[in-house]
């Protein structure tokens, strides 16, 4: 009984690296010259003025548009891609035994980062 408790603690242990030490969240930053342009992004969220950042789930894919009165828009595509980081972390859960933890990192995205990130755009006004 005792064996099999410390089977299971250990799996668990190992279970999610990258979801532990990372998590499954990534903070991606927008930034425009000149600043306090608006941002829209594609899954409704928005700020009012650059700089501003949006806490989104690493997996994320989407689009977003930075804009300003006296400025052309700017449509910026954001992805995924795995990190270095996050790669390690779940290579570390395969070569340990955590095939569990490796399937647990890519089903959560822990292993990914937001690309690119930050945003940073230059937006062309009239003068």
């Amino acid at each position: 009984m005792i064996f099999r408790f410390s089977v299971v603690m250990a799996a668990l242990s190992l279970a999610g690296c990258a979801t532990i030490t990372r998590g499954t969240n990534d903070v991606l930053v927008v930034e425009s010259t000149p600043q306090a342009a608006q941002v829209k992004l594609s899954n409704g969220q928005s700020c009012d003025g650059t700089p501003c950042s949006f806490k989104l789930p690493r997996k994320s894919e989407l689009n977003l548009v930075v804009s300003k009165e006296g400025c052309k828009p700017v449509n910026v595509h954001v992805t995924n891609r795995v990190s270095g980081g996050g790669g390690a972390a779940m290579a570390g859960n395969v070569l340990v035994g955590g095939i569990i933890g490796a399937g647990v990192d890519a089903g959560t995205g822990a292993m990914l980062e937001l690309v690119p990130n930050p945003v940073k755009v230059q937006l062309e006004c009239r003068r």
